[in-house]
């Protein structure tokens, strides 16, 4: 990398930056990637799809030689799914069935104790239905969290 900056270029080229680096190091180079990205262009060339999430503002997904997707990374997160996932934690026992009949949500997975997970179409926040079911049945929400689809997750629906 070094070498490669000695010479002032405009774009750099990068393949696999950080692989073999510790947890420490991995962090300094995302960081200094990440500031070089101010000034020039960077690309990046990986398949560890965490380095993506956490270094590259844009994406280009290529599949057996095509593009598969060209966006801006937010923006390719956002599209990769068809349906929101919404992650609850009660503070007590709730069921299944009870879940199920909060408007908009069409599928029900119990994680762990009071948690779990409810899947709605996408475009449907069901978020404010959850709370007021929550109020109805006096239950107190002690998270909540809206999911966002991974990279490795769209990468892998992109490349089958």
């Amino acid at each position: 990398l070094a070498q490669a900056l000695i010479h002032n270029p405009n774009v750099l080229i990068l393949d696999e930056p950080t692989t073999g680096l510790d947890p420490i190091q991995i962090i300094e180079i995302r960081n200094l990637i990440k500031q070089i990205g101010k000034e020039k262009t960077v690309l990046l060339s990986t398949h560890i799809m965490q380095e993506v999430e956490a270094i590259c503002d844009r994406v280009i997904i290529i599949n057996k030689g095509k593009i598969a997707a060209d966006s801006p990374t937010a923006e390719l997160r956002n599209a990769g799914s068809d349906q929101s996932i919404i992650t609850i934690e009660f503070d007590k026992a709730v069921s299944e069935s009870d879940l199920m009949k909060i408007a908009g949500v069409k599928n029900v997975k119990h994680i762990t104790g009071f948690t779990w997970q409810l899947t709605s179409d996408e475009g449907k926040d069901v978020r404010s239905d959850i709370f007021r079911f929550a109020v109805q049945k006096g239950l107190t929400v002690l998270t909540i969290r809206k999911e966002t689809t991974s990279m490795e997750e769209i990468f892998r629906k992109l490349t089958k």
